[in-house]
């Protein structure tokens, strides 16, 4: 790994803890821990977000839509990364592609693998972190709340 890698590696877990952060926050409303956030081209941090699903009473309202939200109109979203949590589902996958947001960075696939092979095979870049904070926080909810869990991915 060069430098070049290992610098974009560090933003990237940087720009995690942001989405980790969002999806604390969730659990703490009582909610399902999924975070996200979503950074311009330079960097600028354009939006963050957690699934509000269980407190808003909306099912469409996951990590990547509050994130997207958040952001507000752009002109593009060319050059953008969503950074989520969680590999994002089909859903989000779909709201990725349809805006062109042309990077997401995923904390973990281990619990839940959505569309992002999907959306590489579209020319979206991915990063798959495994981090295992995203991957024990969604364990031990998923463990503790099947129920709800399996309401959230449409089981």
């Amino acid at each position: 790994m060069d430098r070049t890698e290992r610098q974009d590696l560090a933003r990237a877990r940087g720009w995690l803890a942001t989405a980790v952060a969002e999806a604390r926050a969730g659990l703490a409303e009582g909610g399902i821990p999924i975070g996200a956030a979503l950074y311009g081209p330079d960097g600028t941090l354009l939006g963050r977000g957690h699934n509000r699903r269980v407190q808003d009473d909306d099912p469409s309202m996951h990590a990547e839509t509050a994130a997207f939200r958040a952001a507000g109109r752009q002109r593009t979203y060319r050059g953008t990364t969503m950074v989520t949590t969680l590999s994002p589902c089909w859903y989000c996958s779909g709201l990725v592609r349809q805006f062109g947001i042309s990077r997401v960075v995923i904390g973990e696939a281990v619990t839940f693998r959505g569309g992002h092979d999907w959306l590489a095979a579209h020319g979206v870049e991915i990063l798959v972190l495994d981090d295992p904070e995203c991957i024990g926080l969604l364990r031990a909810f998923v463990e503790d709340h099947p129920a709800l869990w399996n309401e959230d991915i449409g089981e």
